[in-house]
Order: C-alpha cells, then sequence, then structure tokens
C-alpha cells in the first residue's frame, strides 16, 4: 500500500463518498476511483462496500483502519513541519514543561525568545516528570523544563535557577498579617496535598516529617494549578510553587512563604548523546533569565 492510498482511504472514512474524498485530496472522482481499485487489487481484498448510496469500510478495514488513521496522522505531521521549516529558517524547539512552569517560566522565556530571537518555531506539550524523561529518551522532546533534580542515566541535567513553595489559602484570620509561616503551623490545617511524585509535593512530605507533622488532608492532586484552584473554591489550603501561585493569585487569596524557605530547584534537561544546537542554548539562556530578572 501507498502513502497516497493511506491518504485517499482516509479521506473516504471522513467523508463518507469517494466523490468528496477527491474533492479533499484535489483530485478527479475518477482518478479517486481508480486509485481505490489500485489499492484494493494490492492488498487482494474489498475496503469498501457500498450501501445506500455510501461507502462503509469492510471488515478487513475496520481492523486496519486504525493503523491507517495513525498513518495519516504522522503524515500530515510531517508536511506541517516540513511547512514550518520553510518560515522557521532558525529551526525547532521541542520543548517539555512540567504544567507548573507552563505557567509561571515558559510562557515569559517565549517570550523573550521570540522577541530577540525571531524565526524559531516551538513546540510546546506539558508532562509529568516521569513522562519528561520518557519523552526525552524516546528523542521526542529536545528539551525539558522541570523540578526534577534527579541524574537520569543518558539525560544531561542543566540548573537554571529555583523557585519556592509557599502557602495558599483563602483570607484566614487565623493568620493575621503573616507575611511568613513555619511548616510546624501547618499541623491541624485541612490541606489539599500534591502527589510525592511531584518533586514539590515530595520537598513538603519531607519538611513535614522533619517538623514532626501530619495536616488533616482528603484532597491530593497531580498538578499545582488544581490545587490553587481547589484552594480558591474553598476546598482547603495547599502548598505550591511560588511561580504557579503568583500566576493564579485571585482577590480574596492570600500567599505566605515559609521560614526558612523550601527552595525547589528548576532544570532544564536534554538527551546527553545530542549536543545543545544554538537555538537550544539561546532558549535556555533566556529560561535563566526569567528566574533572575
Amino acid at each position: 500500500m501507498q502513502l497516497r492510498h493511506i491518504e485517499l482511504i482516509s479521506a473516504i472514512l471522513r467523508a463518507g463518498s469517494l466523490t468528496q474524498a477527491a474533492a479533499l485530496l484535489h483530485i478527479t472522482q475518477p482518478a479517486a476511483s481508480k486509485m481505490l481499485a489500485h489499492a484494493e487489487l494490492q492488498l487482494g481484498f474489498a475496503l469498501f462496500r457500498r450501501i445506500r448510496g455510501r461507502l462503509r469500510p469492510t471488515p478487513e478495514l475496520e481492523a486496519l483502519a486504525p493503523r491507517i488513521e495513525k498513518l495519516h496522522q504522522e503524515l500530515s505531521s510531517v508536511r506541517r513541519l516540513a511547512d514550518n521549516l520553510k518560515q522557521h529558517p532558525r529551526g525547532v524547539i521541542r520543548v517539555g514543561s512540567a504544567p507548573a512552569l507552563g505557567l509561571g517560566v515558559l510562557p515569559h522565556a517565549i517570550k523573550a525568545c521570540r522577541d530577540r530571537e525571531p524565526g524559531i518555531l516551538f513546540d510546546i506539550h506539558t508532562y509529568h516528570s516521569a513522562e519528561l524523561v520518557e519523552r526525552l529518551h524516546v528523542r521526542e522532546l529536545d528539551l525539558s523544563i522541570t523540578f526534577d533534580a534527579n541524574d537520569h542515566p543518558g539525560l544531561e541535567r542543566i540548573p537554571v535557577g529555583h523557585t519556592e513553595l509557599v502557602f495558599v489559602s483563602s483570607a484566614d484570620p487565623d493568620l493575621p498579617n503573616a507575611e511568613r509561616l513555619s511548616v510546624s503551623q501547618l499541623e491541624g490545617r485541612n490541606l489539599i496535598l500534591l502527589d510525592e511524585s511531584d518533586r514539590a509535593g515530595a520537598l513538603l512530605e519531607t519538611a513535614m516529617s522533619q517538623a514532626g507533622i501530619s495536616p488533616r488532608s482528603d484532597l491530593r492532586v497531580q498538578t499545582h494549578y488544581v490545587a490553587c484552584a481547589l484552594a480558591h473554591a474553598g476546598c482547603g489550603d495547599t502548598v505550591i510553587d511560588a511561580l504557579t501561585a503568583s500566576a493564579l493569585l485571585r482577590p480574596g487569596m492570600a500567599i505566605r512563604r515559609f521560614d526558612p524557605p523550601i527552595p525547589v530547584p528548576v532544570s532544564v534537561m536534554h538527551h546527553a548523546s545530542t549536543p545543545l544546537r544554538e537555538i537550544d542554548e539561546t532558549f535556555i539562556r533566556h529560561v535563566r533569565d526569567v528566574f533572575s530578572a
């Protein structure tokens, strides 16, 4: 089966008729009919049956359809990338980001990079730490911005800055005018906790364990912004990174730093066997600038 056959079959599945599929592909109906016959001849079985004036897939095509659609999507992706490369001569950076850093760091770094270094295309994806590592290993990402401070085989980690954990709550008369609080003051509070697989969540769990406290919690979430949204809705207090907290602060909510601070390092990772390109180094420099601003 040829790629042109894949395109035609996908178009027929979407359009439901040979005439409309031909129009989608900008070819004539006779040409589409001939191409379909050629595909069926190569395969040795029919792909469609005509039922009430519409083409319906045969059982054989139904078995093939998911893989055909995947191939069609990959082909479309290649074409989009080729078009983007023509329009963006500096190249493409596939950036993965932890969801929280996608709110507080990534937008500012990309804006600065686009202003000062035009001609770069950004392909942005958000994943949690384990997924970022996996996507780097399989070369689906060029760079990832992460809270992950572990060293992973085959990956290089470049420290770019740090943020810190902060306490986020609705207006709370029990903490009047408090700019800072200690971890021990979380004792007895109803907390919306981050999952321990999240670096920030693990740091908080360690700090609470060292302080000998065990707050009440009936909500545990994976993302910082969901924790913040739940706190805003009155579901409890939460502890998240300062960047996300500042980005999502709403009227009636308060942010308090810890004393002593609980730092959260931020790194950029890339595959160790792939040297950084000039555009990668440029972007990493702008990420560092966000933290030094």
